[in-house]
C-alpha cells in the first residue's frame, strides 16, 4: 500500500467533507519529480487530486506557507495560472497538501515560453512599500525569514545571504568564505541598481512551474515574498530549463535593467546557499566562483 492507513482514511474524509460525499479513491499511484516531498495522483470517481506527504515534524507548517504562496499568487494572476488547494492535514505525523491536479503538456516550445515570460513579467508588477512579506516562510524545507524592511541591502544580507551562512557554519568551517562574504556584503549597495519591491515566486527553477494540455503556464512550489525581480530571473538561469523566448517576452512585457545579465550569480548566491545546506559541501566550488565576480579572484 503506497500509503499509510491513517493518511489513506483521513484523505477519503477529506474528500468527503469537500463537498463530495459520494467520492471515493479509486486508485494512487506516485509522482517523481521532487526531492524533498512524497507525491502521490489520487484518482477518485469524482476526479483527480495531487497529494504531496512529509513526515517531518514541521511538514504542516510548510505546507500551510506553500497553500498561503500559492493563494497570494493567484490573486494577481488567476486560477488559471495557480493550482488550488483545497486542505493541509496532519494524519498521525504524516503531514499533506490536498490540491487539484493537473494534466501537463510540453512547457519547452516557443509559445508555451512566451506566455511564462510574460505570466512572470505581470507578477512582478505586483509592488509593495517594503521588500519581504507579513509572515515567514520557507526555501524548500529550510526556514525563509521575510521581515519587512525599506533597504534591499539589508533584507537580502540579513535574510538571506547571512541566515544561511549561519546555518552552513560547521559546512563552512576550515573555509575562508565567511571572510569573502563579509568583503562582499562592504560593496553590496553599489554592485545593484534599484528596483521596486516587486512579488517573487521565490524558488523559480524549472521544476517550479508547469504547463496544461492548453499551453497555459502554471506555477508551483512557491517562495514568495516582494523582492528585487532580478532574483527570480537569476534563479531560471542557474539549472537551466528557460528558452530564450521566455527572456524576449519577459523584457517585451517589463524590461530588465542594463546589466542585468552580469548581476545573475550575485542573486543566485542565495540558492546556491540553499543547497549548501542541503546537499553539502559540492556546492562550494560555485559558491566559490561566484563570489570572485564581485570581490575580485585575488580576495
Amino acid at each position: 500500500m503506497l500509503l499509510s492507513e491513517s493518511l489513506y482514511e483521513a484523505l477519503e474524509a477529506s474528500l468527503k467533507n469537500l463537498e463530495r460525499p459520494h467520492s471515493s479513491i479509486q486508485s494512487i499511484g506516485s509522482v517523481s519529480g521532487g526531492d524533498i516531498n512524497r507525491a502521490y495522483r489520487i484518482k477518485t470517481s469524482t476526479g483527480d487530486y495531487f497529494v504531496k506527504v512529509n513526515n517531518d515534524p514541521l511538514a504542516a507548517s510548510m505546507f500551510l506557507a506553500e497553500s498561503n504562496g500559492l493563494d497570494i499568487l493567484r490573486n494577481p494572476l488567476g486560477a488559471a495560472h495557480v493550482p488550488k488547494t483545497f486542505l493541509v492535514g496532519n494524519a498521525r505525523g504524516e503531514g499533506f497538501l490536498l490540491m487539484e491536479w493537473i494534466d501537463t503538456g510540453n512547457k519547452h516550445d516557443a509559445p508555451q515560453q512566451e506566455a511564462l515570460g510574460r505570466l512572470l513579467a505581470s507578477l512582478h508588477r505586483r509592488h509593495a512599500d517594503a521588500y519581504g512579506l507579513d509572515h515567514d516562510n520557507f526555501i524548500g524545507p529550510l526556514p525563509q525569514n521575510n521581515g519587512f524592511s525599506s533597504d534591499w541591502t539589508e533584507f537580502f544580507i540579513e535574510q538571506r545571504l547571512q541566515k544561511q551562512l549561519d546555518m552552513a557554519d560547521q559546512i563552512l568551517d576550515g573555509t575562508d568564505l565567511h571572510k569573502k562574504f563579509d568583503r562582499l556584503f562592504s560593496r553590496f549597495a553599489d554592485l545593484y541598481p534599484c528596483e521596486p519591491p516587486s512579488l517573487l515566486h521565490g524558488d523559480l527553477w524549472s521544476g517550479n512551474y508547469l504547463v496544461d494540455q492548453l499551453g497555459t503556464p502554471v506555477f508551483i512550489d512557491p517562495a514568495v515574498y516582494y523582492g528585487n525581480r532580478e532574483v527570480d530571473i537569476a534563479m531560471t538561469k542557474l539549472f537551466g530549463g528557460f528558452s530564450e523566448r521566455f527572456y524576449d517576452a519577459y523584457n517585451e512585457t517589463y524590461p530588465l535593467q542594463h546589466g542585468w545579465e552580469e548581476r545573475v550569480d550575485l542573486w543566485n548566491l542565495y540558492p546556491l546557499l540553499v543547497h549548501l545546506n542541503l546537499f553539502g559541501r559540492s556546492y562550494l566550488r560555485a559558491i566559490q566562483n561566484n563570489l570572485k565576480q564581485y570581490i575580485g579572484a585575488n580576495s
